[in-house]
């Protein structure tokens, strides 16, 4: 299981699969053949259904079309066996013969894989790859889920998760001010300000749920915009983790430093679920995208109030497993309907999952490595209407 790092990567929305991965893809293969001079790129399944919404035309041809003219071909009705998310690009000689072409997959999280390449590309770095191991391994040694990160990881981790908080932080304060309407075409406004300027205006529980619904909203929004977020995992549910994060810091005293360590368990759930199951919309649905996020966000929020090990697995196996079934499904292919609100509200369950952990000793009937063995199932079972092409749900609502 590769660095948790990879589930926290620094970049512009809207889309972690859609966005960030075939931009990655294009700078890997103009880095391969800077003398074409041309290029074609083929889209297929889920990557050509929603590209347009998420703007994977201009990821790739910002790329590429400085170097040679680029043409992209949409093939929606064509799913390749590795991944939906596919894509062939072609490089061409001055006479149109090609030269070299390659095959990608953006598999979730901004990260791509070539052809034939396995799913885990990364170097391994944790020897134990489920959470019940690692569980056993925190109760053998009396230490917690981000000591066994940091156990792992290069001393440098720190620094990263450093700079991931000041995206995150960074982010909500943007969107937090930001007015007018998202890009797109549907028209949806921006309300991270309204949210925060009405939760302001209350006391106690209400104000503290208004400006956890503002804090994700904000982040969320901004990735709607193509601002610099931080996947976690996907850009798609980029505003669960920050949301949660941002409001305790800022409303509960939590030091940076506890800060970092929440990340660092986090981090360790999510890359959990990356290695066993998958974070894609395009594969699981949006179950691998805010159902993860949500458990991620309270795995985070029951360490930093202080829940054992055996608490803050229960928190993270809440958060996912009340998010089993839920269909990938935005609206004209924008990560805007109904992925925005989806953050709000999956930060406010994430602190009701650590609550609710809180109440309990930690021990219950369903761990959280078979919540993920069920979501992975459940994710291959659901059609490739309710994952990631716009044709089914709530994107068939007109």
């Amino acid at each position: 299981m590769e660095s948790i790092t990879s589930i926290f990567k620094i970049g512009l929305g809207p889309s972690s699969s859609h966005t960030m991965g075939p931009r990655r893809a294009a700078i890997e293969f103009l880095e391969k053949t800077p003398d074409a001079s041309s290029y074609t790129v083929t889209l297929y399944g889920s990557l050509a259904a929603t590209g347009k919404g998420h703007l994977t035309d201009k990821a790739i041809l910002d790329v590429l079309e400085p170097a040679a003219p680029t043409a992209i071909a949409w093939q929606p009705d064509t799913f390749l066996p590795f991944h939906p998310n596919g894509m062939k690009f072609t490089a061409k000689d001055a006479d149109g013969n090609p030269t070299l072409s390659e095959t990608f997959y953006s598999i979730g999280g901004g990260d791509i894989v070539h052809e034939g390449e396995s799913r885990v590309a990364g170097k391994s770095i944790y020897p134990l790859t489920n959470i019940a191991d690692i569980l056993q391994w925190c109760k053998d040694t009396g230490r917690s889920f981000w000591e066994y990160v940091d156990l792992h990881e290069d001393p440098s981790v720190w620094d990263y998760l450093k700079k991931v908080w000041e995206v995150m932080k960074a982010a909500v304060e943007r969107g937090i001010e930001a007015e007018g309407v998202l890009p797109g075409g549907l028209g949806v406004r921006r309300k991270a300000v309204s949210y925060y300027i009405h939760a302001s205006g209350y006391s106690g529980s209400l104000k503290s749920r208004g400006l956890v619904y503002a804090y994700a909203l904000a982040v969320s929004e901004e990735n709607a915009s193509g601002g610099e977020i931080v996947t976690a995992p996907t850009c798609g549910s980029c505003g669960v983790l920050p949301g949660v994060l941002y409001h305790l810091y800022t409303n509960k005293g939590f030091s940076e430093q506890r800060i970092l360590r929440a990340l660092a368990t986090a981090g360790l759930f999510g890359t959990v679920v990356k290695y066993n199951a998958s974070v894609s919309g395009a594969e699981v649905g949006c179950q691998g995208e805010v159902g993860v996020a949500c458990a991620m966000a309270a795995a985070a929020a029951s360490q930093l109030f202080g829940g054992t090990p055996a608490q803050i697995e229960y928190s993270a196996e809440m958060g996912l497993e009340h998010h089993l079934g839920l269909t990938c499904d935005p609206v004209c292919g924008l990560v805007q309907i109904p992925c925005i609100e989806r953050n709000a509200y999956a930060a406010a369950r994430a602190l009701d999952a650590n609550l609710y952990s809180a109440f309990s000793d930690g021990h219950h009937s369903v761990s959280f490595d078979r919540v993920v063995e069920v979501m992975k199932q459940t994710g291959h079972d659901l059609p490739s209407l309710y994952k990631e092409t716009a044709q089914g749900g709530l994107a068939a609502i007109k």
